[in-house]
């Protein structure tokens, strides 16, 4: 442990720099106009990757933005790690309520605020640093592939195709992802599951073009309305979602999974606090914890129609529309979610208005095993690197991809994230601790090297 500090410690401005450098680059995969920047930033990826010294670095061309690979091979005998992250971010919008420029990162309390900090350039970065470390210290103790790709924010549309036509590329023993959170610094954890996701969009229709809301108004529905009216049935008092059969294939927790879940270090007086909220929404009958990474969700991304705009304009529209996402659980599927809503929705919607739903992207819920070497491997880095024991959570995020790992390839994934829930991911003024960054660096290299023991 010792040589790993001393040589963050010698490094550290270096390590810092180079990540500014990354977080520089507008890497927005959902808006086409960030494309030169999201191509310069694979480029940039796989620079490091070479500087840190790995061998058969590539830019992977797919249909849309390319996966950057790259391994070390030391001895085809040992354990393979697979490393997967995503160079692409979100959109930064709303630009005026950051307070610093996204792609300009700045330092504030010891905290990096730029959009990608955290999710997942921070993050892949310290992987991209770890091995660097191990390289130049001649500690890499197991042989190493990375696969680091630019459209996790959209989908990754084209992951599964890359996975499925180079089975043989990434062989592997386990996935390494950091693109989750800990509870704290204080309280370390590790995620044993995450959640899936549909994500839909819905369209209301009304007359076949803007009306006078003096005119018509009265005389015609509103789209607007008819959408909200439609939305606000999804629900029932007790914040149970009400499509017919779409808790049909939750598992849920037995007690004792309960009684661990909820054990972990939770203080709702903070929580509120954090979030300028006087009190807590959610499906009654659930804890916190439970809420946001066991039980299944509706949310309401994004809602539009008529005008907007500065002033009056007294317009009824002809059309409404939302964005509208699903978190999934153990044994639910995307594909039937996504059928039961789209079945649900245009069944309950009136006959003076047109219904349309478009599915976007979606993604498998996963449980990793917590009794397997490589998680075995994680308990015991974060368990040196924190001195305290992490403690096991569920993410209420989603990683579709680590499904597509264990259908396409066989592997389970581990899920070692070093970020924090308030680091206000895809939100104006994302964050990444600098002190977590540098953790990261530090405790990866101590999974390699128990990893390695472990599966002799």
């Amino acid at each position: 442990m010792q040589h790993i500090k001393q040589y963050v410690e010698q490094n550290k401005q270096r390590l810092l720099d180079e990540l500014f450098d990354l977080l520089r680059l507008a890497s927005v995969s959902a808006d086409p106009k960030y494309k030169p920047e999201v191509l310069k930033t694979a480029d940039y990826v796989a620079a490091r990757l070479r500087d840190a010294g790995a061998d058969n670095v590539e830019i992977c061309q797919t249909a849309g933005y390319p996966i950057v690979y790259g391994e070390k091979i030391i001895d085809p005998s040992k354990p393979t790690v697979l490393v997967y992250g995503h160079y692409d971010v979100q959109p930064p919008d709303p630009l005026e309520l950051w307070k610093t420029p996204p792609f300009e990162p700045t330092v504030r309390d010891g905290k990096i605020y730029a959009r990608g900090a955290c999710d997942d350039k921070g993050q892949f970065y310290m992987h991209v640093k770890a091995f660097e470390l191990m390289m130049q210290t001649n500690t890499l103790p197991c042989n190493i592939k990375f696969m680091i790709e630019g459209e996790e924010e959209v989908g990754s549309s084209n992951l599964g195709i890359f996975v499925k036509a180079n089975k043989e590329k990434l062989k592997a023993d386990v996935v390494l992802i950091s693109d989750t959170s800990m509870i704290s610094m204080e309280h370390p954890s590790l995620e044993t599951g995450l959640r899936g996701l549909s994500y839909l969009e819905v369209e209301v229709t009304g007359p076949n073009r803007d009306l006078h809301s003096g005119v018509y108004g009265g005389a015609v529905a509103n789209p607007i309305t008819i959408l909200a009216q439609m939305i606000a049935t999804l629900h029932d008092e007790n914040n149970h979602i009400t499509i017919p059969g779409f808790y049909n294939d939750v598992v849920p927790l037995t007690e004792a999974e309960r009684a661990a879940l909820n054990s972990a270090p939770y203080d709702e007086a903070e929580y509120k606090k954090d979030l300028d909220v006087t009190e807590l929404w959610g499906e009654k009958g659930y804890s916190t914890f439970e809420r946001t990474g066991t039980r299944p969700t509706l949310e309401l991304n994004g809602i539009w129609g008529g005008y907007i705009g500065e002033g009056a304009k007294t317009v009824l529209p002809s059309k409404a529309n939302a964005k509208i996402s699903m978190r999934l659980v153990p044994n639910q599927t995307s594909e039937a979610i996504t059928k039961l809503f789209t079945d649900h929705f245009l069944s309950i919607a009136p006959p003076y208005v047109k219904v349309k739903v478009t599915p976007h992207h979606g993604g498998e819920p996963a449980v990793t095993p917590t009794d397997s070497v490589a998680y075995r491997a994680a308990q015991k880095a974060i368990a040196e690197s924190f001195g305290k024991e992490p403690i096991p959570t569920r993410g209420g995020g989603s990683i579709p991809i680590v499904a597509l790992f264990e259908a396409e390839l066989g592997l389970k994934t581990v899920l070692m994230g070093f970020g924090l829930d308030s680091d206000a991911l895809h939100s104006p003024n994302e964050k990444y601790d600098i002190y977590n960054y540098y953790k990261g660096i530090e405790t990866i290299p101590l999974f390699h090297k128990y990893f390695a023991e472990l599966s002799e």
